[in-house]
């Protein structure tokens, strides 16, 4: 049975922003998101819709613990997730959001 979509809300359907800022559709396609705890999947979200053109963005993790409701360990744990499954680099204080094209194609390691 197929499913006819329309909008809900038809004066009200998302255009894309003039700012840089999207979620990859391949992320929940792909199963990538299967593999992170919520607070991971917080956290790359907003990594995803602070960063700019080139996927960067600077955060303290102060900042980032009292927006996100984390404690140290918890940003911590995080941010390791999302490394280990290749969907951001991190050097402080820099994050990078990283293309899932090259997730599984050994990106990884030229970090």
């Amino acid at each position: 049975m197929t499913i006819k979509k329309h909008p809900l809300v038809p004066h009200m359907v998302r255009q894309v922003p003039d700012q840089f800022s999207w979620v990859d559709h391949r992320l929940v396609r792909e199963r990538y998101i299967d593999h992170i705890s919520h607070s991971a999947a917080c956290l790359y979200l907003f990594l995803v819709t602070v960063s700019d053109a080139q996927g960067v963005s600077y955060y303290s993790d102060q900042t980032l613990q009292q927006r996100l409701g984390m404690d140290g360990s918890g940003l911590a744990s995080a941010r390791n997730a999302l490394m280990e499954q290749q969907l951001i680099a991190f050097r402080k204080p820099l994050y990078q959001v990283l293309a899932l094209d090259y997730r599984r194609g050994g990106y990884h390691d030229q970090l």
